[in-house]
């Protein structure tokens, strides 16, 4: 066997590494605008050379394009930069210093200012409401403990997820005393918490409700499961009761909670702030950009002067110019940003001009190859502009992607979107007659009245992407 040895070698190879600056362009571009707005602000922390200008100026270095700096961050004329921020500083007062309402906008402002926009109320989450009964309770400190233990396993949905036999192991109780303590919180509110699954969740709010021994509690104790799958008749000839009392039943145990820590969910809500506002001037939609969340940036004065001023050491000025390099990249990555969006939302606006004015009927068929070709842009470039956007509409707000569906051919050789097709049939069956629900051949009729021409199995196929039932699973009797 030969002998292992350490020895040195030298190779060439190819290998595509994305530079920092390219990295962070993409960021921004990708970056919702209350997520570009965060990034924002941890580069004002971080760079000292970058500063917030007033909301109503200009922002100067976007417009000096000439001066921005080449892929390689190296050419910025630095004397030329100089003297355009030093012109329109002068006409601009400093953003803290500047009068709003007969008084000077104070430091104390700026706070209260970013406090309101960073921060976001969190209500009481589902343990902290079920801990706070547990204490109203009578209970003494050491099962108030084991109380808590087991307040500790129930998830956001209000269901305990760890096994009776589980708790006893790991806290040494009594599997007989956990079990009454498991009864206790099931008299909490909301009603249902603590429960083991579906079934003991509905039968504890039907006992709360006085409905312990009804025909509810006799479908939820036995026939849950057949319920769920409405096998109506099968029930009602197993229970010796008409169909129409199972369904007036289920509609009743329909209005049940399945999920009772819903309420309390620890999630916050999600809050849209759109990208883009479309809107009808003069007859004309107008594309604007809604940036005023985007604090306007500019390079710092102070740092300027100091590297104007001779005294200043070699190595703070290369810091310095470092620093400014930075701060010049980040303001044109941001000016890019805004203006891939800009042309991406204005050819959505041109292509979807009718759906802007009578809506999702009149939705056409767009990809992002389109669009791409047509501003001049990569698709992956598009893709990445638009995820997580949104655009306010004359139709309401919408994902950005939503405008880019694929195109259904029919059968005369026309193309339709396929949100338009989903929609109309998913408005077809919210219209349909209970008793009588549509049956895809149904819907497929209709479709071709109404000059869309599919295929049987299309229809099929979208109905169950609504997460639509068959059509014997949606009838009603009664």
């Amino acid at each position: 066997m030969a002998a292992q040895t350490l020895q040195l070698s030298q190779e060439q190879r190819l290998q595509m590494v994305l530079a920092p600056q390219l990295r962070q362009s993409l960021e921004m571009l990708q970056a919702p605008v209350q997520e570009l707005r965060a990034l924002i602000r941890a580069e004002l922390d971080q760079n000292p050379t970058l500063e917030e200008s007033p909301a109503d100026t200009p922002n100067i270095e976007i417009e000096a394009t000439e001066t921005a700096p080449s892929e390689d961050g190296k050419s910025l004329d630095f004397r030329k930069e100089f003297e355009i921020l030093s012109r329109l500083d002068d006409e601009w007062r400093d953003y803290f210093f500047q009068e709003k309402e007969g008084r000077p906008y104070t430091a104390d402002d700026a706070q209260k200012r970013d406090y309101m926009l960073d921060s976001i109320t969190q209500g009481e989450s589902l343990q902290e409401h079920l801990i706070h009964q547990l204490a109203l309770t009578e209970l003494n400190e050491a099962d108030r403990a084991l109380g808590e233990m087991i307040i500790g396993n129930i998830n956001d949905d209000g269901y305990l997820t760890s096994s009776i036999d589980d708790l006893a192991v790991s806290s040494g109780a009594d599997i007989q005393h956990l079990q009454d303590l498991i009864h206790v919180i099931h008299d909490f509110d909301p009603p249902g918490v603590g429960a083991r699954d579906l079934r003991e969740c509905l039968m504890i709010q039907l006992e709360r409700l006085g409905k312990h021994d009804t025909l509810a509690s006799r479908l939820v104790e036995s026939h849950l499961d057949r319920l769920a799958q409405r096998k109506m008749q099968e029930i009602a000839k197993f229970l010796k009761v008409s169909v129409e009392e199972v369904e007036s039943t289920a509609t009743f145990i329909a209005t049940l909670e399945p999920k009772p820590g819903r309420a309390y969910s620890h999630e916050l809500s999600a809050y849209i702030t759109p990208e883009v506002l479309v809107k009808r001037v003069d007859g004309h939609y107008v594309v604007i950009m809604n940036d005023d969340d985007l604090p306007r940036l500019r390079i710092s004065k102070q740092y300027r002067s100091l590297m104007h001023d001779d005294s200043t050491g070699k190595e703070v000025r290369d810091y310095i110019e470092e620093r400014i390099r930075s701060s010049a990249f980040l303001i044109k990555s941001i000016y890019q940003r805004q203006q891939t969006i800009y042309k991406i939302a204005s050819e959505i606006v041109r292509v979807q001009t009718d759906f802007l004015d009578h809506g999702i009927k009149h939705l056409k068929p767009l990809t992002m190859a389109d669009v791409a070709n047509v501003v001049g842009l990569h698709e992956t470039t598009v893709s990445r502009a638009v995820a997580g956007k949104h655009i306010q509409t004359p139709q309401g707000v919408f994902d950005m992607k939503y405008f880019f569906t694929p195109g259904l051919r029919t059968h005369d050789g026309s193309v339709v979107s396929n949100k338009t097709v989903k929609d109309a049939i998913e408005n077809l069956v919210a219209n349909e007659d209970p008793a009588h629900p549509l049956s895809d051949q149904e819907l497929l009729e209709i479709l071709t009245r109404q000059g869309i021409h599919i295929a049987r199995r299309t229809v099929a196929k979208y109905r169950i992407a609504l997460k639509i039932a068959p059509s014997h699973m949606r009838r009603k009797y009664g």
